[in-house]
């Protein structure tokens, strides 16, 4: 049976481009924000400031974006007995996946975790809209009400085919959490119920979010400076 939808799809949080015009992942900053340092990037010590241009989304922000996040997920699926089925997208979604899945426990429903690994971009910025299944599901799924745990939705491609592909193995409700959305870079239209923040095409990194499979250890999002992925 269909979870009964209690509150209004989530409102996500807009940031506004302030002209900058960088392709891929990203968004603009405050630079009068207090997490930024002399040079617009976190002064936080951290082994990669000096590839980061500035900071959009602080850790701040992300902790109180993701507990507003798991409260509402909360409230809509409090009548669900047997629990919710969390499924990470690895690589990128597994900060989210554990910062979300404890503010969902503080609240219930409970919930088990699962993890997917599917690729469509191998190391270039692009999807290749081609995917390929690296690591499935460990149970089967077939009556569960699952959330998808999505780190950012850019293109949809590959989104639009893990939906599918959950919903084809009869899964009771499939919906999507999604921390960012850059709703410029969407090529198919995916619905995603909860999103955090919107931002525009810039090149971000931090929270999950690579380059080259580096900086996702950063516990903030930030903008890679040109010269850093120029190089590659």
């Amino acid at each position: 049976m269909a979870v009964p939808h209690l509150l209004t799809r989530f409102t996500p949080f807009v940031l506004k481009n302030p002209g900058r015009g960088r392709a891929e992942r990203g968004g603009p900053a405050d630079r009068g924000h207090p997490a930024y340092g002399r040079l617009g990037a976190m002064a936080d010590g951290s082994w990669y400031d000096a590839d980061i241009d500035h900071v959009i989304i602080s850790e701040a922000q992300i902790r109180e974006k993701t507990a507003e996040l798991a409260k509402q997920i909360s409230a809509d699926y409090a009548h669900v007995e047997d629990g919710l089925l969390l499924v990470c997208v690895l690589k990128g979604a597994v900060m989210f996946m554990a910062d979300f899945a404890r503010a969902l426990g503080r609240q219930g429903p409970p919930a088990e975790l699962e993890f997917m690994a599917v690729s469509s971009y191998g190391q270039g910025t692009t999807s290749s809209g081609v995917v390929r299944i690296l690591k499935d599901l460990d149970r089967d799924i077939a009556g569960r009400h699952v959330v998808v745990v999505e780190d950012i939705v850019d293109s949809g491609l590959t989104l639009s085919w893990l939906l599918r592909y959950l919903e084809s193995r009869s899964a009771a409700s499939v919906e999507v959490v999604a921390l960012f959305r850059k709703p410029d870079a969407v090529k198919v239209q995916v619905p995603v119920k909860y999103v955090g923040f919107d931002i525009p095409t810039e090149f971000v990194v931090g929270y999950g979010l690579d380059f080259g499979e580096r900086y996702r250890e950063l516990p903030y999002v930030g903008v890679l400076k040109p010269e850093v992925y120029a190089r590659a």
